[in-house]
């Protein structure tokens, strides 16, 4: 029989609970009734999920006895109280100590809770019967007296999967000691109603006798409304690095939209312990690794100079007044006091970046470039550079075409970069900025890189699993353009699974606010794979894009504008790169010159 161990809060909820329909809160939320009066969360801790590994028996999450190593999560970063930052959502670690309750069994609590933003987001786990995920429904009420409901669903944390979780553990605990095997915890973010402020959150009614949902943490995460992203890239993989000990990368990104005051974006996704950021700077580059100029120091956290960033977590620069000019080289420098040997990285940045010799420690204040002798093409650590202000972001979700592969190196000519110049030179629509998420040999419906450990894989888990961490939790994203399916297509899956995957990233960027535009798949014969089989898969795919009965608030058919008349499977010579399925230079100008800007601002039919 199972039993869920249940702490003195839930007396206090149950107390609660016989209050009138009519009861208001004290205080700032008095406009809003509730059938219960909402506690935090901590106060309705009723389980014991982490355990200390001299006492493994001391904690309970799944009914069967077995628990989180307490070591486990301090060797990944995830110390008592820690803020963890996740799909832009500030999330605290539990306070308790190992042995003591730490998280919740949802079973319709309320969660006094305050915030805006465009989504709910949950640190949770599920334990239940055969490894399956825990679906539940629970309420949010605003302050305005209204109410939205939400779907929950908690991964099983045992054997849900490796490429959305937050955090994988090495070990489980359990009262005949410890053994291997991977623990998981996940991020689970749902839609709240924009403009509304959270009052406080019901959570879902218990699953059943032999399934519960367990709650550690919840927070309104951050919609970025008032920044706008200048730059972004996706991070595609983990893999074997250096070591780098006591070195600096000075990391070379082209801007899109400008602005007078900038922050960073750094991620540690899917590694398996923390990484120290000893110092950081941005600057406008001037020749090779050189700035053109001072660079502007850098702080986290209210003024710190470095941060620790736990694993899967990211970090946000403190806002800097620092102008950033459109459609300009910046230098991000990033001190790394310790040793790397793997790290989260954009592989295919077309991009020549710089580091410093071994052990030369912050450099990143100098203007001079002697002090980095050694290049990289890749992108480790960094994912964004914002902006205040403007009008917020378009994200190009998409795969290599867009990432920019067989592009000009250092060029900037990949097709976002192109709409990019565009939004920012032209008066009569708001000047976005445009973030590219492609990642080279990326799916809509698998899972290239399995999204936990060191790989030399580099195709990033499939685009349903990084839409929440590459489009919806980015800044101010207003519209996300999905050009994606050809590796798919190529590697044996099935039209009818590509369109059933699209139709799930349109539903749930539509639930999030975001408009959406989706691009026909662009030919590729010639190229060793694309055979017939392909070729019809293909263009069963585009048929539903441009027939798409409303999924789609808008199409762009990049088929049409690099297909050759006379053979319209393959691509135009002139806009080929010459391998037959990527496009040159040629071809991604008129892929971005293609695109009626009109058709991706917001509140257009």
């Amino acid at each position: 029989m199972r039993v869920r161990r249940r702490g003195p809060a839930l007396a206090l909820l149950l107390a609660a609970t016989v209050l009138p329909a009519a009861t208001v809160l004290a205080g700032p939320a008095a406009a809003v009734p509730h059938p219960y009066r909402p506690l935090p969360l901590a106060g309705l801790f009723d389980n014991t999920a982490v355990s200390d590994d001299a006492r493994p028996g001391a904690a309970d999450l799944d009914g069967a006895g077995h628990s989180l190593s307490a070591q486990d999560l301090a060797a990944a970063g995830w110390t008592p109280g820690r803020t963890l930052t996740l799909d832009g959502a500030h999330l605290g670690w539990p306070r308790p100590a190992a042995g003591t309750p730490d998280n919740v069994v949802a079973d319709g609590q309320a969660v006094a809770l305050r915030g805006r933003g465009g989504a709910l987001t949950f640190l949770v786990a599920g334990s239940g019967a055969a490894g399956a995920a825990v679906t539940g429904h629970g309420t949010v009420h605003y302050r305005d007296g209204s109410r939205s409901s939400y779907e929950l669903t908690a991964p099983d944390w045992r054997s849900g999967p490796l490429s959305i979780k937050a955090v994988a553990l090495p070990h489980i605990n359990g009262a005949g000691g410890q053994s291997a095997g991977a623990a998981r915890l996940y991020a689970v973010s749902v839609p709240l109603r924009a403009g509304r402020e959270v009052a406080s959150v019901v959570l879902p009614r218990n699953a059943g006798p032999t399934a519960d949902l367990h709650v550690f943490a919840v927070s309104v995460a951050d919609s970025g409304r008032g920044r706008t992203g200048s730059w972004a890239a996706s991070t595609a993989g983990y893999r074997a690095v250096g070591p780098w000990t006591d070195r600096t990368l000075r990391l070379v990104v082209h801007s899109g939209a400008g602005g007078r005051r900038a922050r960073i974006r750094l991620a540690n996704t899917f590694a398996a312990a923390p990484v120290d950021i000893g110092a950081a700077s941005v600057a406008v580059q001037g020749a090779g690794a050189a700035a053109d100029g001072v660079p502007v120091p850098l702080t986290f956290g209210r003024g710190r100079p470095g941060t620790r960033i736990p694993a899967g977590a990211e970090a946000f620069s403190d806002p800097v007044d620092f102008r950033v000019p459109a459609d300009t080289n910046l230098l991000v420098s990033l001190h790394l006091p310790g040793t790397v040997t793997a790290a989260p990285v954009h592989q295919e940045a077309t991009q020549v970046s710089y580091l410093s010799a071994p052990g030369s420690g912050d450099r990143t204040g100098e203007r001079e470039g002697a002090g980095f002798p050694e290049t990289l093409t890749i992108w480790p650590f960094l994912t964004g550079v914002d902006v205040d202000g403007g009008p917020g972001s378009i994200v190009a979700l998409g795969d290599s075409i867009t990432d920019g592969v067989q592009s000009t190196s250092g060029a900037n000519r990949r097709w976002p970069d192109v709409l990019a110049r565009r939004f920012q030179t032209q008066s009569a629509l708001p000047r976005y900025g445009v973030l590219n998420h492609g990642v080279s040999a990326n799916r809509i419906v698998t899972d290239r890189y399995q999204g936990d450990g060191v790989s030399t894989d580099t195709g990033g888990v499939s685009a349903q699993h990084r839409l929440e961490r590459d489009v919806l939790a980015q800044p101010g994203a207003r519209t996300v353009v999905v050009f994606e399916g050809i590796n798919d297509v190529r590697w044996g899956t099935g039209a009818d699974e590509v369109v059933a995957g699209l139709r799930a990233l349109a539903r749930r960027a539509h639930e999030r606010g975001l408009r959406v535009v989706a691009a026909t798949i662009t030919p590729c014969e010639g190229y060793a794979d694309c055979t017939p089989a392909v070729e019809a898969r293909r263009q069963a795919v585009n048929a539903f894009v441009r027939d798409h009965g409303g999924v789609f608030d808008a199409t762009l058919d990049f088929d049409a504008v690099l297909r050759d008349p006379g053979r319209p499977q393959r691509m135009l010579p002139a806009y080929d790169s010459g391998d037959h399925l990527h496009p040159g230079d040629a071809g991604l100008k008129a892929l971005g010159e293609s695109v009626d800007l009109r058709a991706l601002v917001p509140g257009r039919g």
